[in-house]
């Protein structure tokens, strides 16, 4: 009876998401509940089950668009720990609950010594969110150090360990992409290095650390260089509401990039062993996207892929606009872009 009126007290009813999404959209979860342990997650799942609700599992909602109310249970993952494991004198890896901000995680492993991650700092939401997307920046990406990823699998109602292999990781995708709804990540293991070489070949990280670049750079500074080369990039979404890159580089066949090379030579492409990823960003500035505005949406203008939420608007603002940009690119280049956020309700 104890158990069931704390439950009661934190279940909230009819709450604005507009604080838990980083486009700062308007919407309302019909139910609302932060979870804070395995317990009461399966708590939560049991009570919207017997009532026959839908739910919806909560990160730091910087990868969805709320195109309308959620009339079911939003569950917000709270479960926040960090220790670390298998330690010795080449690395260790680092476990990290599902609720723990992926930034301050980034930086905590940098300033303890140890690489893998730092070229994805900054990157907003949380942990248990980061191998839905696999996410990355500045050549690297969350399966590069991802040992395994333990989750709760609504099917059969197990607590699963899956390692990377079985996580069926690609560009921006996952098992748990192409699976919606049936795994919630409770836990994720990174192993970490003292000695990994630092990746540095990216374009604007070599442009940012310039000759100043010191033999003994660490993980620490490069985090630092990925903050700063980020931030004078993209829009803090605190100060300028928009959930990050919004569109996938697409990826064409070597064939169509020569093409569309000799039509464009200005084109900017990323070889890849049987294919080309081509810079979505370019593709999106070429049809005169950036910098635009209408009342409430637009594009930014230091960067093509990011969308912004200026004046209030409403998801489906968003998703218009998105639909606007996607049928510019398709008629001009020939290439289809995907979007990189989730979309909710509506």
């Amino acid at each position: 009876m104890r158990q069931q009126a704390e439950f009661s007290e934190k279940l909230k009813e009819n709450v604005g998401l507009s604080a838990f999404n980083t486009l700062r959209v308007q919407a309302v979860a019909r139910f609302f509940l932060d979870v804070g342990s395995l317990d009461d997650l399966r708590a939560a799942l049991s009570w919207a089950e017997a009532r026959g609700h839908k739910i919806l599992v909560l990160g730091g909602g910087s990868n969805l668009v709320f195109a309308g109310d959620f009339d079911g249970l939003v569950i917000r993952m709270k479960m926040a720990s960090r220790c670390w494991e298998r330690v010795d004198s080449t690395g260790a890896t680092l476990v990290l609950g599902a609720g723990e901000n992926w930034h301050q995680a980034v930086l905590y492993a940098a300033r303890a010594g140890y690489r893998g991650v730092e070229n994805l700092a900054l990157i907003p939401g949380t942990a248990g969110a980061a191998p839905v997307q696999n996410i990355g920046a500045y050549g690297v990406e969350l399966c590069d150090t991802l040992v395994s990823v333990t989750a709760l699998d609504l099917e059969s109602n197990e607590l699963v360990c899956l390692d990377n292999a079985e996580c069926c990781f690609a560009y921006r995708d996952s098992l748990f992409k192409r699976s919606p709804g049936r795994y919630i990540i409770t836990e994720i293991r990174l192993r970490l290095s003292r000695d990994k070489p630092l990746q540095l070949g990216y374009r604007d990280l070599e442009e940012y650390l310039g000759e100043s670049r010191s033999p003994d750079l660490n993980a620490l500074a490069v985090a630092e260089a990925v903050m700063a080369v980020r931030r004078r990039k993209l829009p803090d979404p605190e100060i300028i509401p928009n959930a990050g890159s919004f569109f996938k580089n697409p990826v064409v066949s070597v064939g169509q990039f020569t093409e569309l090379q000799s039509a464009h030579p200005d084109i900017v492409g990323y070889p890849q062993e049987n294919s080309v990823k081509l810079a979505a960003a370019w593709l999106i500035d070429q049809c005169g996207w950036k910098g635009y505005r209408n009342a409430r949406v637009g594009v930014h203008n230091r960067q093509a892929l990011v969308l912004i939420n200026h004046s209030d608007g409403r998801g489906q603002d968003v998703l218009e606009l998105a639909s606007d940009i996607r049928q510019s690119v398709q008629k001009r280049f020939g290439v289809t872009l995907d979007m990189e956020p989730g979309v909710v309700g509506g």
